[in-house]
């Protein structure tokens, strides 16, 4: 009888997004390319964006296109925002939930010597990562709302908690991304909308590759697991906040690092 209890309740903790639509940003490539498939395969039409990698965005979504599809956007032009979300509600008819994950990085350190660089980084930097985040988050609101409540989830990293040497601006764009997740968690609940955020550490992704390139062997030393991510492991995080296992959850911030920051 214990196995066959457990085994009725591993049935029951499967992962169901049939019928749900998901919007996400930044899918083309690491992340945001495995989250597709992740909320594909657990039964969700997705809508992504990409910025400037046509040719990945369509291998992620070949062979899929019945209930994926995809549109340029360039997260930083809060014009093109709303066209957006009409976009994902003109293929599918519906929108679910929200996941911000499209990010930019650069090194951005504080002994440089060109003032205009350190700004034009910060001002780029906070533009796509929070106020396009932000927008998107505001706009699907008012969507989500129509039918009932939905979700919404935000990529974040382990630089949101630790402070970075190198890339202040990445680090304090995250951050923002954490408590705009508490703020949302706590004032739309009533309105059925709740908010997740996740938090990678190092990730084997095109973002973390010139880092990874100049110093892997020192990342994967401070790493208790001892290895870089993998894309999937966040992604399987992702699906999993996106279904209804999660609910109880809003507010919280997933970390997924190894080990290598714990709060």
């Amino acid at each position: 009888m214990f196995y066959a209890g457990a085994a009725r309740e591993a049935m029951s903790l499967a992962i169901d997004l049939r019928g749900q639509t998901v919007l996400l940003t930044g899918g083309s490539r690491g992340i945001g390319a495995a989250a597709v498939q992740a909320l594909h395969d657990a039964g969700a039409n997705v809508f992504f964006t990409y910025h400037s990698a046509e040719r990945a965005a369509q291998a992620v979504a070949a062979g899929l296109e019945e209930h994926v599809a995809y549109t340029r956007c360039d997260l930083a032009d809060a014009a093109a925002l709303p066209a957006l979300i009409d976009a994902c509600f003109a293929r599918f008819g519906s929108l679910h939930t929200l996941v911000n994950n499209a990010a930019i990085f650069a090194r951005n350190p504080f002994d440089g010597d060109d003032y205009g660089s350190w700004h034009q980084s910060w001002e780029r930097t906070f533009a796509v990562n929070v106020f396009g985040a932000a927008d998107l988050a505001w706009l699907a609101m008012r969507r989500m709302r129509a039918h009932g409540g939905g979700r919404i989830i935000n990529v974040a990293s382990r630089a949101a908690h630790r402070g970075e040497l190198s890339f202040a601006d990445y680090g304090a764009s995250k951050a923002a991304l954490v408590n705009l997740t508490k703020s949302i968690a706590r004032g739309c609940a009533r309105d059925g909308i709740l908010c997740f955020c996740v938090a990678p550490g190092f990730i084997d992704t095109d973002m973390a590759a010139v880092e990874l390139g100049r110093r892997r062997a020192e990342v994967e030393a401070e790493i208790p697991s001892g290895r870089v991510g993998r894309p999937q492991e966040v992604a399987q995080v992702i699906a999993f906040l996106a279904s209804p296992l999660a609910d109880y959850a809003t507010g919280a911030t997933v970390d997924v690092n190894g080990g290598s920051y714990v709060r």
